[in-house]
């Protein structure tokens, strides 16, 4: 399927295989540890032994990150201290392996693939960088829609066609980065749309606003959410009415790891955000998902509440590029391996209780 579309891939979304899962927990119960005695990551294994349908679950090694990068027309609504250009900006430096999610990957071996969904500066060809573009950013949310139908499924495929190409050339696990001035903003208000919270609830600083921008802030994404009334059982209105190409994307690269049976780290407040909008398409999408860390931002929080996902990391951290998600990969795979390489007590020769 070389450009499977989104009805294609929602056809390929499965629900997680229950007799590898009881395989897996009953490998667990023979293992030379306490029953329970790895708290969550003990049910993590036995979700990604139901993701693969094998006891144990294949290694999740290698790992790609695709960080989703574009702009967004509610900038000019004074939502952020920074410049627009800085996205473009930062996509050079990720290319140039100058980032923080760059230096993130080296540690864990990670590849970094980014993909240009709405930037709004024209960008030059250069090797790990795949052009994508549905439009030049978006449009103002707070006063007309993001994006058009049409585009917001121009943004979902090309979500799913990066993860069939990171799989196809060898990732057994992914990461949904993103990148996108002003971004946090249609994030927030997916998150109130999908979610039922307030904009109160969901809108945090993003990079870092006062109290008088951040006031400013919750009422755009206000306006914006009495404008449009998205309704969540349109998870494709949803993302045209307030979303962005990067938060298109990210759902569709959900969709495109589930239908592959391969997990997915979520990241912070806009991979989460996307994170709701694949889960809303199709609901076993979330037997892939793995939530990385919790966000700064009250958004993420809400949103994990929300799909029932429990962080693997809390720092405290809210730069986004995919970075919270990088930091757990050795978590995820550690989690695996006890399935793979602990002695069970009969072969240890280890006494039970």
């Amino acid at each position: 399927m070389p450009n499977p579309t989104l009805a294609e891939t929602l056809a390929a979304v499965g629900p997680l295989d229950v007799p590898a899962m009881a395989a897996a927990r009953e490998l667990h119960s023979r293992l030379t540890k306490p029953a329970g005695s790895l708290g969550e990551l003990e049910e993590l294994s036995v979700r990604l032994a139901g993701l693969s349908g094998t006891c144990p679950p294949p290694i999740p090694e290698p790992a790609a990150v695709a960080v989703f990068a574009g702009d967004h027309g509610v900038y000019a609504q004074g939502v952020t201290p920074w410049p627009q250009e800085v996205t473009g900006q930062m996509v050079l430096n990720f290319l140039a392996g100058g980032a923080v999610v760059n230096a993130f990957a080296r540690q864990t071996g990670a590849s970094v693939t980014v993909v240009d969904i709405a930037v709004a500066s024209p960008l030059p060809s250069a090797p790990g960088l795949v052009d994508a573009k549905i439009r030049a950013g978006t449009g103002d949310l707070s006063v007309e829609p993001a994006l058009t139908r049409d585009e917001a499924v121009a943004a979902v495929e090309a979500g799913i066609r990066t993860a069939e190409r990171l799989v196809d050339e060898g990732a057994r696990i992914l990461v949904a980065g993103d990148m996108g001035i002003a971004n946090t903003t249609p994030a927030a208000a997916l998150i109130a749309a999908f979610t039922g919270a307030s904009p109160e609830q969901v809108t945090g600083r993003g990079t870092g606003i006062d109290d008088e921008m951040l006031a400013h802030k919750t009422s755009v994404v206000a306006r914006a959410l009495a404008l449009h009334r998205p309704d969540p059982a349109d998870p494709l209105g949803v993302l045209a009415a307030v979303g962005g190409g990067e938060h298109a994307a990210i759902a569709g690269f959900m969709l495109g790891a589930a239908a592959r049976r391969v997990p997915v780290v979520v990241d912070g407040v806009i991979a989460v955000s996307g994170a709701l909008a694949a889960v809303a398409f199709a609901p076993d999408v979330l037997g892939a998902l793995v939530s990385g860390h919790r966000s700064a931002e009250p958004g993420a929080s809400v949103a994990l509440a929300y799909l029932g996902l429990n962080p693997l990391v809390d720092l405290g951290l809210r730069l986004g590029e995919g970075t919270g998600a990088v930091l757990a990969l050795p978590i995820v795979a550690s989690a695996v391996r006890v399935l793979h390489e602990v002695a069970t007590f009969d072969s240890a020769g280890v006494s039970e209780k």
